[in-house]
C-alpha cells in the first residue's frame, strides 16, 4: 500500500503500530526541506496525517469501513535542518463516524518540533 505514495516519497517509516497508537519516522533531507533548508511544514503535516490515518484504519472494520482525513492543524514550534523526526500519534476520541488523533513530532533529543491534531472521518464502504 505504501509503494508509489507520498509516504514512500518522503521516506516515512512506520516503526510501531498498536491499537490507538502509531509511531513513524521521517528524514529531514532534500525531500522534506523547504528552500531555505528547514523542515517543510507541509512535510510535518504529511507525517502527522499519515500516522493518524494508519492508526484510524487499524481501529475500523476493514470489511465495511474506511477512513479519510477530515481536518488537521499543526503548530511548528522548533526548526529542524537535518536528521530524523519521530511522530507519535495517539487516539483521543474514537467515535462511530469520527476519530480525533493527537500527534507530537520530536527530534532525536526528544525536543518538540511540531504538535498536531487530526480529525479522521470513518467512512462506510459501498458494497
Amino acid at each position: 500500500m505504501i509503494k508509489n505514495t507520498l509516504i514512500e516519497a518522503l521516506g516515512i517509516e512506520i516503526t510501531l503500530l498498536e491499537r490507538g497508537k502509531v509511531i513513524a519516522t521521517m528524514p529531514v533531507d532534500e525531500r522534506t526541506r523547504q528552500p531555505v533548508g528547514l523542515l517543510h511544514g507541509g512535510a510535518s503535516v504529511a507525517l502527522a496525517e499519515t500516522v493518524a490515518s494508519v492508526g484510524a484504519y487499524e481501529l475500523v472494520d476493514k470489511e465495511t469501513e474506511g477512513v479519510a482525513g477530515l481536518e488537521i492543524n499543526a503548530n511548528h514550534v522548533r526548526p529542524k535542518t537535518e536528521g530524523l523526526v519521530t511522530a507519535v500519534a495517539t487516539v483521543l476520541h474514537q467515535g462511530k463516524t469520527t476519530m480525533v488523533w493527537d500527534i507530537k513530532i520530536t527530534d532525536e533529543q526528544d525536543r518538540l518540533i511540531c504538535v498536531s491534531r487530526c480529525t479522521m472521518a470513518v467512512l462506510k464502504l459501498k458494497k
